[in-house]
């Protein structure tokens, strides 16, 4: 079996099939040469005479598939080799748990929380610590400016002696987004759900990455867990196989049946964003397009964002309009338009659009045209 080398094949259709800008915050928008790709592999992958999702996990040509996914996702993030990375399964919010199991180990656990995620993070954890299965300390909270900035490192209540420090690098509610890794002696825990692949890291500077799949990397279902060795072998007694990191290392992260068609697709989105030109390209045209959004906001009395400027989020752009009695409106026509999914969360209101990678600069442009209209007629 041959594999195919990029996006385009000969029976690939030359003209791509209509699609409206997607402004989901997730599940959100897959690159529409990914989903062309997967769409003429579906029945019959690469001649097998099988769908990919059919295919037994331990067999030969799966495990190739998982491979490649994992090289390409080294190669993309310029990962160490002392970092395992691994395939799991239940999204970000199940490592909200697994992270106290294996790491906590009866020590502390330090906290920033900058929004929902990190606040539903630090809540989980809190659960272990109530069973005496060691500390969580509450670094500092961005509540007191409704999240729309970060309490200034000096007067955060950081531990002498944390097993670890979380925190999360994107808040996707609020539009939050913490840009440089916090300076502090523990090994940093980061989730990075929504900011994954955005823009070049250095990922030696973590302790640990992990990121829910449906942002950048595919579908849900999915998460990836980058992790240094020496955090391995810490698990409490009480952490379940599944949620073990060293045994799923070592079992390549098939300890069960993993998320097979997750897997097999975020392997396609990495062939595509290496087509783009890596993640240094990739993040160059995430900040045109944050820079030309809120550009449109901050030059208008009839828009406006509340995050303080130098941790506005370059993937969810929350915004509010001058008078919040247009927002119906200002969704509705902006549907009929062609523009999805630009609600905003129930927790914030107004509006807001995620524009991750796989969001061309034109689907923006496209937003920006709509709102100075919009603003013409009823502002």
């Amino acid at each position: 079996m041959t594999t195919k080398p990029t996006m385009a094949t000969e029976a690939t259709p030359k003209v791509a099939p209509h699609r409206l800008p997607n402004f989901s915050a997730g599940p959100a928008t897959i690159p529409t040469e990914v989903l062309m790709r997967a769409q003429e592999e579906l029945l019959d992958w690469q001649g097998s005479g099988m769908s990919i999702m059919e295919m037994s996990h331990r067999s030969k040509d799966y495990v190739a598939v998982t491979q490649k996914a994992e090289t390409k996702l080294r190669t993309l993030m310029e990962i160490p080799d002392n970092y395992k990375v691994l395939f799991l399964q239940g999204g970000a919010s199940l490592q909200f748990s697994a992270i106290p199991l294996n790491l906590l180990n009866s020590g502390r656990g330090d906290y920033l929380t900058t929004g929902a995620w990190s606040s539903k993070a630090i809540k989980e954890a809190q659960r272990y610590s109530a069973l005496g299965l060691g500390e969580i300390n509450l670094v500092a909270t961005g509540k007191d400016s409704n999240f729309t900035d970060v309490p200034a490192q000096s007067d955060w209540n950081i531990s002498d002696d944390a097993a670890y420090f979380h925190y999360c690098a994107n808040e996707t509610i609020h539009g939050l987004q913490i840009f440089e890794p916090p300076q502090v002696n523990a090994p940093l825990i980061v989730d990075m759900s929504s900011s994954i692949l955005s823009q070049p890291i250095d990922v030696s500077k973590f302790g640990m990455i992990y990121a829910g799949a449906q942002k950048n990397i595919g579908p849900a279902g999915l998460v990836i867990v980058i992790i240094r060795d020496d955090l391995l072998g810490q698990a409490s007694e009480w952490c379940p196989m599944l949620l073990n990191y060293e045994h799923q290392a070592e079992k390549e992260s098939m300890s069960n049946t993993p998320a097979t068609y997750s897997w097999y697709l975020a392997g396609l989105v990495f062939d595509w964003l290496e087509e783009q030109g890596g993640i240094a390209a990739i993040g160059e045209i995430n900040q045109q397009k944050a820079a030309l959004l809120y550009e449109t906001i901050d030059n208008s009395a009839f828009y406006s964002n509340p995050v303080a400027h130098k941790h506005r989020s370059i993937m969810n752009v929350p915004f509010t309009l001058a008078d919040s009695s247009l927002d119906k409106v200002f969704l509705e026509q902006s549907e009929k338009a062609g523009l999805l999914n630009l609600k905003g969360h129930r927790d914030v209101g107004g509006m807001r659009a995620s524009i991750y990678n796989a969001i061309p600069l034109e689907w923006v442009q496209l937003l920006v045209d709509f709102m100075k209209d919009f603003e013409k007629q009823h502002g």
